[in-house]
């Protein structure tokens, strides 16, 4: 592929080209399009979506997408949406970091499910997953007509070559991939891990900031799309596709990122989630942790998301006369966590990066033992920088369904529940 380059911001359109003079000027679009390549529109919303939300982008491209071999079903262990094995459960969960693969082990045999909600079904909710790789995707293109992927990298650089062009991304850096697009995953480093969210419900977009104001947490500027670039090659390749939740495998003669030009609103766009602006309390106790959400799936309840992607980064904490790392708290949304680097500042340990944590709809947590003491006896007169820390949630107002996978799994710490047995009992009523 040609070019790795960006275009900036969440735009209502944009326009790529990797040979200049491809794409059509004015409203009289050419019978033929320049340089024999195929005009084709790949739509991420209904036609008649309202024009503010409608996503869709025209592909000049060597190839129709259309030309590849049947689909046979594809057979894949660990990567399903299968979210009804177990039940669900109210219990307090989390798990060490899944192991880097011993045998020669690609993006899409590494992925393993650990939990999820609703389907592609029915468009709503969204499937929770792992990777693990130490190899590249060779002569094989992916692509999930499911639901858009949310890749969050915590261990090894990633090459996304998609039809639009590529996106390099690494640990601290995001990437997000509209369903229905093929892409290509090569690992920059000897190994990768990380974690993938798949939303099945409405598109990812920023959240509305309402007094915040139009300056604070995720700006549109700093999300980036590539440019276009294409392959131009014939081969065996195979293109795999997960459809209503299970992989589908054809073969094709051709590399399918051969699209030339693109235009439209409808492209893999990747975040450095060291830009965040974070908003915090500068007086007494704490804002909501929705003031931490980089991106959200709005669902058809005002108000309540189908997924936020929420982040915890490094931040100074100010606030006089208050407990300072998260309050213990039920919460009516459903919230798994993951690690990127560092120590999250409610956990003494136990909470590794690569690791993962659920709880589910009101179910209690917060601080453990330690943490809670140490931050009872902390010095609030003065400010606490917390640094070299990134901790993500992904919360969705779906109870998030472990699988039986991921319940059975030896990462899962069946002891989790004792990190807040030790909580001391200070309750005295002659006290003042």
């Amino acid at each position: 592929m040609q070019s790795n380059g960006y275009q900036s911001g969440f735009s209502n359109e944009f326009a790529s080209e990797a040979i200049p003079g491809v794409l059509p000027t004015g409203q009289n679009s050419p019978q033929r399009v320049a340089h024999g390549l195929y005009a084709e529109q790949l739509s991420g919303t209904a036609f008649t979506a309202p024009r503010h939300t409608n996503r869709r982008s025209w592909l000049y491209r060597i190839r129709p997408a259309a030309m590849h071999r049947p689909f046979e079903a594809l057979v894949h262990g660990s990567f399903h949406n299968r979210f009804d094995e177990a039940p669900a459960t109210p219990n307090q969960l989390r798990w060490d970091p899944w192991p880097m693969p011993a045998k020669p082990t690609d993006f899409v045999d590494g992925l393993v499910t650990l939990a999820g909600n609703g389907s592609a079904a029915e468009q709503s909710g969204c499937g929770i997953h792992l990777y693990a790789a130490n190899r590249s995707m060779e002569g094989r293109f992916f692509y999930d007509a499911d639901g858009e992927l949310l890749i969050v990298p915590q261990s090894g650089r990633l090459r996304l070559a998609t039809e639009l062009g590529v996106l390099d991304i690494k640990p601290l850096e995001i990437a997000v991939m509209p369903r229905g697009i093929r892409f290509r995953v090569e690992l920059l480093d000897k190994e990768a891990r990380g974690y993938v969210a798949e939303n099945f419900g409405g598109m990812l977009r920023l959240p509305d900031l309402g007094p915040i104001g139009a300056n604070s947490m995720a700006l549109p500027r700093d999300f980036l799309t590539p440019h276009a670039a294409y392959e131009d090659v014939e081969g065996d390749f195979e293109l795999i596709a997960k459809f209503q939740g299970n992989l589908w495998s054809a073969r094709m003669d051709h590399s399918p990122l051969d699209v030339v030009a693109w235009h439209g609103n409808y492209a893999p766009y990747k975040y450095d989630l060291t830009h965040f602006n974070t908003v915090g309390s500068i007086s007494v106790d704490h804002p909501d942790p929705s003031i931490f959400t980089v991106l959200t799936s709005p669902s058809d309840t005002h108000g309540t998301a189908n997924v936020d992607f929420v982040i915890f980064p490094p931040r100074w904490l100010v606030a006089e006369h208050t407990f300072r790392p998260p309050y213990f708290h039920r919460n009516i949304a459903s919230e798994f966590m993951g690690l990127i680097e560092g120590v999250y500042d409610a956990k003494a340990g136990g909470f590794a990066p690569g690791g993962a944590s659920l709880h589910n709809c009101m179910s209690g947590h917060g601080p453990d033992a330690a943490s809670f003491e140490k931050a009872s006896a902390a010095d609030v007169s003065k400010p606490d920088h917390l640094t070299g820390t990134m901790a993500f949630m992904f919360e969705t107002r779906k109870v998030i369904r472990p699988t039986k996978q991921a319940l059975e799994a030896p990462q899962l710490q069946r002891d989790y529940y004792q990190c807040w047995q030790g909580i001391a009992k200070h309750f005295d009523p002659a006290s003042a």
